[in-house]
């Protein structure tokens, strides 16, 4: 008759949760946010993942088609953003300054960024008494590119192509040679309707944007329902002390590198991180950088950035200050040389740090790239592959909180360019993305 006590004993807890989930959702239906939503979603992919892990598993397919809609977004919404904005500058002088100053802001937050990490892993230790198991099944494929090469795929050869391949600094590139080449022609009826279409382009895709966000709830939930179904709890005792360290060393970077920045700059810190809140919980929720960008781009309009710095700094920004990327690079080579027994010298890991500087600036805004970009890394700096295949069971953990911050970083970034440059709050937001702001 012993029975009924391990089934009451594993009941009450089950029962609890799902009040507290039932709880949430009530409070979402009382407050009414995006934002309060984002979070319920979160909750009840946790607990769905936990309690019923066969079927959360199958619950992937909602990030999926989250995540499509939103990449359906990416390219005609930078074309159309960037070529208004470029075109509609009167001072191409300008444009080159402000890029000029976003590289150089760049390099220094994601330097710091690289020996933050640095700092945490040599604290920390997570590395250190690791099991290497034998190389995974799982592959990632890494494609081994020369500087020139690397240079090289900056530039577009096919526009189709880098939109279908979802290449967004080529699609970058190729926007900001057409904005400049429409703003250099002088007729003006044959400039005119193009930049009407760019202008009307952007507006219909911040709509579109906006419809695909009701989808954002539903489609966190199925991301972190999947996550914790095949993750699990019983993480290695390695694997946990590197996740604590990187979540401590993203708190410290935010703490001592971007909020002292902000306060520099006059960030109206409270209105920033209102505006923030709902892309950095999309970016958590998804892990995908570019799930939140067009929400990102809203919300920094929205409190005063004018469109064509949000345009110009914040797709740069994907590719040259992904600050939580860079952070966990750093921290995440350094685990797979301790996992490997390798004993380095400072000046060792100050080469690996030099080598990250450079590869790690063309890390994509997606789940996985830092992983791939760490396999590449570590053949040119002769650090083993097999330690980091110990990473892929929980790289989606590390990734939630390494994105957020990808996106917190970018949009300070918007607003202290714009700061810098004089015209923060001098250009009221279009209606559309006052519309959005307020829902």
């Amino acid at each position: 008759m012993t029975s009924p006590e391990p089934i009451t004993a594993f009941a009450i807890p089950l029962v609890l949760r799902w009040v507290a989930v039932l709880g949430l959702i009530a409070y979402g239906f009382y407050r009414r946010t995006l934002t309060t939503w984002i979070f319920v979603g979160m909750i009840g992919g946790a607990a769905i993942g936990y309690d019923f892990p066969a079927f959360a598993v199958n619950l992937r397919i909602l990030a999926q088609i989250f995540l499509r809609l939103i990449k359906v977004i990416i390219a005609p919404l930078l074309f159309a953003t960037l070529v208004s904005g470029i075109a509609a500058h009167s001072d191409l002088k300008k444009v080159g300054r402000m890029g000029i100053k976003a590289l150089i802001s760049f390099e220094i937050v994601t330097t710091l960024a690289l020996f933050i990490g640095l700092a945490a892993i040599n604290l920390s230790k997570a590395g250190i008494g690791a099991q290497i198991p034998i190389a995974s099944k799982e592959s990632v494929n890494v494609e081994k590119l020369s500087a020139s090469d690397t240079i090289l795929h900056i530039f577009p050869e096919n526009i189709a192509k880098s939109v279908a391949e979802n290449q967004i600094l080529q699609v970058v590139v190729f926007s900001l040679i057409f904005g400049i080449a429409l703003s250099l022609v002088k007729k003006e009826d044959k400039r005119r309707p193009m930049l009407a279409f760019t202008e009307s382009l952007s507006e219909v895709m911040f709509k579109f944007t906006n419809i695909v966000m009701l989808f954002a709830p539903i489609g966190v939930l199925g991301a972190i329902a999947y996550t914790v179904a095949t993750t699990g709890v019983g993480i290695l005792s390695n694997l946990a002390k590197l996740l604590l360290a990187l979540y401590v060393a993203l708190a410290v970077f935010l703490g001592l590198v971007l909020l002292p920045i902000a306060l520099a700059f006059g960030v109206p810190i409270r209105r920033f991180l209102r505006a923030v809140a709902e892309p950095a919980t999309i970016a958590f929720g998804t892990a995908n950088s570019e799930a939140a960008l067009p929400r990102a781009m809203e919300s920094m309009e929205a409190i005063g950035v004018p469109r064509q710095i949000v345009a110009f700094i914040m797709p740069m920004g994907y590719s040259f200050n992904l600050t939580g990327s860079t952070l966990y690079l750093s921290l995440a080579a350094i685990f797979v040389a301790q996992a490997a027994g390798m004993q380095l010298t400072f000046g060792r890991q100050l080469y690996i740090m030099l080598v990250l500087m450079l590869t790690s600036k063309g890390v994509a805004g997606v789940s996985r790239a830092a992983l791939v970009i760490l396999l590449a890394t570590a053949g040119t700096v002769g650090l083993p592959t097999e330690p980091i295949f110990i990473l892929l069971g929980v790289d989606q953990l590390l990734d939630m909180g390494r994105t957020a911050v990808n996106v917190i970083g970018n949009c300070l970034a918007t607003v202290v360019i714009a700061k810098w440059e004089g015209e923060f709050g001098t250009v009221p937001p279009s209606p559309a993305v006052l519309e959005a702001a307020t829902d």
